[in-house]
């Protein structure tokens, strides 16, 4: 189940307000059954889609609930400063081993396999049985399984005691407006209103404006010039021209763009609409100057959770420049390879580190310093970051690369329809157009106001039907991050 579907919008989400705002406020038990419905709801959300890894989640909930307290209660007693910390260790395992079992067991088998191959002619790992088709990928793994890791790795640190009441931590780890997606929400972010927190018409009303934008962003935007990069598929990318090329790279490049940045502000406004303030995302990476900015303002929680999970207690920046790089290196790689248990998603990642170091070690001074300098350099490295991203057999992406950059003869074949950018752009021009408005930091924020807004209720209003509009007609409803 999906934010921006008709199950989501016409069924669960009613059924699952009237229930919730029907418990009445200010009384002892208000808060309890609230996270009880949350909880409950959050895991009837998850099992739509996966109706048998909901019982994985609930468990690993369960069991992590259970790691916690262990951690706590070794907490200051000498003699088990060992036993904790091999506890700490054991929590990082199982839970690292599950997502590591379901996500990547099918990459390292096949790999592994290909090169006892290459080298002895033999192979020693049946991959049918831990292939995707025979085990699916559990929806939001990555997200939740490194929500957990936070919230473990905070209690082992101290920074805050385990939380005793299970009914609370189940309602953080669940919590359906972030669960498949995220916001990586931390659980300090939400533990004040997990125990005390109002239920107001005039914060409903934010979040379902808010709700409704994201999901503009996501139907009206996303979803539209998708289809472009669908197109381009379909044809070929022996056929299309240059043109066509950069103009599908960047198609995808909005395309990720506004499906995860319309999910997340949805997420914000579910959040609203129930009581709780998730934090914010992304701001405006796409107007970014360098890479270093860019990835400070794109999916800024997963960048946060690398910084103070991975990056802090490797040394940060706070030692040598080899070990520095060394750091970036290791968080780059580990980076890539959460998006996807593929070699495209590693070296999309470790192409980003070259990137980051060569801006910390010379090159971030000159792009700062220039208006122009920073904005060409950004143009032609998002697009070709994002197919990287997107193709992921290496024979197709050296097809793509190679039209996008037809000077590098590699095996080039003459295009079929040098003109075919021409029908595509009159197509896609208005929006093209309105991808790149919005991507300007003051029409963003202006867009941000409808929540606010006299307006506000109006400009929602015919969003939300132009929405039901293209749902309803069965146009193409694709969450990209939803295999992430």
């Amino acid at each position: 189940m999906v934010f921006s579907g008709l199950e989501f919008i016409l069924y669960f989400l009613p059924i699952f307000l009237a229930v919730y705002y029907i418990i009445p406020q200010n009384r002892s038990f208000s808060i309890p059954v609230k996270n009880f419905i949350l909880l409950v709801g959050s895991l009837c959300f998850y099992a739509f889609g996966e109706p048998v890894y909901v019982f994985l989640m609930a468990g690993s909930v369960v069991i992590n609930f259970l790691f916690a307290q262990g951690l706590d209660y070794l907490y200051g007693k000498p003699a088990y400063v060992k036993l904790r910390k091999k506890l700490y260790v054991f929590t990082l395992i199982f839970n690292v081993g599950i997502l590591f079992f379901f996500k990547y067991c099918g990459f390292f088998a096949l790999n592994i396999n290909i090169l006892l191959y290459k080298v002895f002619h033999i192979t020693w790992i049946t991959l049918p049985v831990i292939s995707e088709e025979s085990l699916p990928l559990p929806i939001g793994i990555s997200f939740y399984t490194f929500q957990i890791l936070s919230y473990v790795t905070d209690v082992y640190r101290r920074s805050y005691p385990a939380e005793k009441n299970f009914l609370r931590l189940g309602a953080y780890i669940t919590m359906f407006p972030q669960l498949v997606a995220g916001p990586i929400v931390k659980y300090t972010e939400v533990k004040k209103r997990l125990i005390n927190r109002r239920t107001t018409m005039v914060g409903f009303d934010h979040g379902l404006k808010l709700f409704i934008l994201g999901m503009g962003f996501k139907v009206l935007i996303a979803n539209q010039i998708g289809i472009l990069w669908t197109d381009i598929e379909r044809i070929g990318y022996e056929s299309i021209s240059t043109p066509l090329a950069w103009m599908g790279a960047w198609a995808y490049s909005f395309q990720i763009y506004y499906d995860f940045f319309g999910y997340s502000i949805m997420a914000v406004g579910l959040g609203k609409m129930l009581g709780f303030y998730l934090p914010e995302n992304f701001r405006d990476p796409y107007a970014s100057k360098s890479v270093t900015e860019l990835w400070q303002k794109w999916h800024i929680t997963l960048g946060r959770w690398f910084r103070e999970y991975l990056y802090f207690p490797l040394g940060g920046s706070r030692c040598s420049r080899m070990r520095m790089i060394r750091n970036l290196l290791v968080v780059w790689a580990v980076t890539g390879f959460w998006h996807g248990a593929d070699w495209n998603f590693i070296f999309w990642g470790l192409g980003w580190f070259v990137f980051i170091m060569l801006e910390k070690l010379f090159l971030k001074k000159y792009l700062d310093s220039s208006r122009v300098l920073g904005r060409f350099y950004m143009l032609f490295l998002i697009p070709v970051s994002w197919i990287i991203f997107a193709i992921t057999e290496p024979d197709r992406l050296a097809i793509y690369l190679n039209r996008m950059f037809p000077f590098v003869k590699m095996d080039y074949v003459p295009n079929v329809n040098p003109e075919d950018y021409l029908r595509y752009g009159k197509t896609y021009a208005l929006l093209f157009a309105v991808s790149i408005l919005i991507c300007v930091p003051k029409v963003r924020k202006s867009l941000m106001l409808i929540q606010r807004s006299r307006f506000g209720t109006l400009a929602a209003y015919v969003i939300f039907l132009l929405c039901l509009y293209c749902l309803a007609l069965g146009m193409d409803n694709p969450f990209l991050y939803y295999k992430f």
